[in-house]
């Protein structure tokens, strides 16, 4: 038997103050001592003015794990929290390669015996965790779920682990000075946070609304499309990835192996046809979804830059949600990948502004291979 389900609690964890756009390089460092040619323009059109670095400044070395940063958002839900069945994590980047990331959270919280589940993946990997919840107190497996989102991109956006690269492409730098554009342009958008909800199998009783989790729908282009943000791999001559085992360890440094790339053509190209128009097509036909059912619109975008893009794409499909309904702290918050709807969900909570009957569609893309998160909630 089927029940239903309600986030109840929301919560975010967003380290240390707010580093300004001019603020960023005294923070991650400049490669080569030079700073970047490409932060300005990046800026400029991802609209980001502010974001949150876990990095100690006195001494420019990570402040917290990944796993301290989660369970901090999951302290944030309350002291009075209670008993919990479920938690399930997703993020980008653990802080390693095993045991999975549910487990080290797990530890932290120092909660006693659960199920842990670890998501992997990117933006995705957030929602995915959060279905997991949804799905296990739906079915009657749990009671009672935590479901969380968190990165940690800081420690691999520091200068100091391009060093290497800068160091072997020297002559090529002397022709082209600027550090691959791939990697270069993700130190200026991505940065840290997390964030945590409590599902139950019945509507919470605070001052807070609850939603009811209608439904939760995954999708993955990767049938059509190839890589487009990676990291712990390379690409070939050929333009095949190869994972980081493929090289030998003097290669993980001089081909910065471990950091954060992405192909903006192949972005610009597919990001919003692929994890947008096509499957949110798919699901309005399924689920008879219209835009009057919608109260409030809630996109995760990597940057303004994909706002008209993701307006026209919602028009062409019958679904143009007017300005108004649309939420997202982008600006201030920054883009903290998979813990973004988490952060952005629960400063809409807490604003005051969700009513009693209001519909919540949440769009939660990523571009590693195209896949899209999207979840439909009513406040209760």
């Amino acid at each position: 038997m089927r029940t239903d389900v309600y986030l109840t609690r929301s919560a975010a964890y967003l380290p240390f103050s707010p580093v300004g756009n001019e603020e960023i390089e005294d923070v991650l460092g400049c490669v080569g001592g030079v700073p970047s040619r490409a932060r300005r323009l990046v800026l400029r059109s991802n609209g980001i003015v502010s974001r949150h670095y876990a990095i100690d400044r006195a001494t420019g070395r990570p402040a917290m794990t990944n796993a301290q940063l989660t369970a901090a958002a999951v302290r944030a839900l309350g002291e009075d929290v209670g008993p919990v069945d479920c938690l399930a994590a997703g993020t980008s980047m653990p802080d390693q390669l095993m045991p999975g990331h549910a487990v080290m959270v797990h530890g932290e919280l120092g909660w006693p015996p659960l199920e842990a589940v670890s998501c992997a993946g990117i933006c995705v990997a957030g929602v995915a965790a959060l279905k997991y919840a949804w799905l296990n107190v739906r079915a009657g497996g749990a009671r009672r779920a935590v479901a969380t989102g968190s990165e940690l991109a800081s420690p691999v956006l520091l200068a100091r682990n391009f060093e290497a690269e800068a160091e072997h492409k020297l002559h090529a730098l002397a022709q082209r000075p600027e550090l691959a554009f791939e990697k270069d342009f993700l130190r200026w958008m991505l940065s840290d946070g997390a964030g945590a909800a409590l599902l139950e199998d019945q509507p919470g009783g605070g001052a807070q609304p609850s939603l009811r989790v209608e439904w939760i729908e995954l999708s993955s282009a990767a049938h059509e499309l190839p890589v487009c943000m990676y990291a712990g791999a390379d690409k070939d001559a050929g333009g095949a990835l190869q994972g980081w085992t493929r090289f030998d360890p003097a290669q993980w440094g001089e081909r910065s192996v471990f950091a954060v790339k992405q192909d903006v053509r192949l972005l610009n190209e597919n990001v919003v046809r692929a994890t947008l128009g096509e499957p949110l097509a798919r699901i309005m036909q399924r689920r008879a979804l219209r835009a009057d059912a919608i109260d409030w619109f809630l996109p995760h975008l990597s940057s303004h830059y994909f706002m008209e893009p993701v307006r026209a794409c919602l028009a062409q499909i019958g679904l143009a949600i007017p300005p108004g309904r649309w939420f997202t702290n982008l600006a201030t918050k920054g883009n903290t990948g998979s813990a973004s709807p988490y952060i952005m969900l629960d400063e809409l909570l807490r604003s005051g502004r969700i009513e009693r009957g209001h519909r919540l569609l949440m769009f939660v893309p990523e571009s590693g291979r195209f896949s899209s998160g999207f979840v439909y909630f009513t406040a209760v």
